[in-house]
């Protein structure tokens, strides 16, 4: 009656690559391969990326001066005020 749960679906041409957990070695080759190819990524990258935060930081600066000038009381209105 039925197939097993193992053999519900027929996969064709998918091939599916499985590690034990035992085999893996997350952090080989980090400290020789990964700082450089960090280093050269940020170079890379540096100059598309410095305008938009610049511009980004000056906006919000601004904004955040306007608004605080925006909502300030007028010391004019409360000159008669004891």
């Amino acid at each position: 009656m039925g197939r097993h749960w193992g053999s519900i679906a027929k996969l064709s041409g998918v091939t599916f690559f499985r590690l034990s957990p035992f085999e893996q070695r997350p952090f080989a080759g980090m400290i020789k391969d990964g700082i450089p190819n960090t280093i050269r990524r940020i170079n890379e990258s540096i100059l598309m990326v410095t305008p938009c935060f610049l511009v980004a930081y000056i906006i919000q600066r601004w904004a955040t001066h306007a608004n605080h000038q925006l909502h300030r009381k007028n010391p004019a209105d409360f000159a008669d005020d004891k």
